[in-house]
């Protein structure tokens, strides 16, 4: 099994830092919220996004699958009560020439093998697209 470690400390009443490896990155924890940071819902769509993109990396050379570029756009929707995220909905686009069967048959692959996104897709609505680029 693998596991994963981050720790996470207050700097000060507008913000927040969590560090893994040797990374560091900033978090919006401040009760007015800030521009210049991502909040927990807006690191929860990162979060996302950044499976869908490491399962493209992943699975594009176990099928042959040739591409130049990608991009996710998320949405998510929250309600107040009691608080959580109800749905994610994302577009995935893909700079691809590869057909419309393969490009189905990579998103596909994504969805089946995320880690994050079949956690996230337990607990709420994840439903989304993949479309080529241009």
């Amino acid at each position: 099994m693998l596991e994963y470690r981050v720790s996470a400390r207050r700097l000060d009443s507008h913000g927040s830092e969590a560090t893994a490896k040797e990374a560091r990155l900033t978090l919006d924890t401040d009760m007015k919220g800030r521009a210049d940071a991502f909040n927990p819902a807006e690191l929860l769509l990162a979060a996302i996004a950044a499976c869908m993109i490491k399962g493209i990396e992943r699975v594009a050379p176990m099928i042959h699958f040739q591409f130049e570029g990608v991009e996710v756009k998320l949405h998510g929707l929250r309600q107040d009560a009691p608080p959580m995220i109800t749905e994610v909905t994302y577009e995935l686009i893909v700079d691809t020439e590869e057909d419309d069967r393969r490009l189905e048959l990579l998103h596909t692959n994504v969805r089946k093998y995320g880690t994050i996104s079949n956690t996230v897709a337990r607990a709420t609505k994840l439903e989304g697209t993949i479309r080529r680029a241009g």
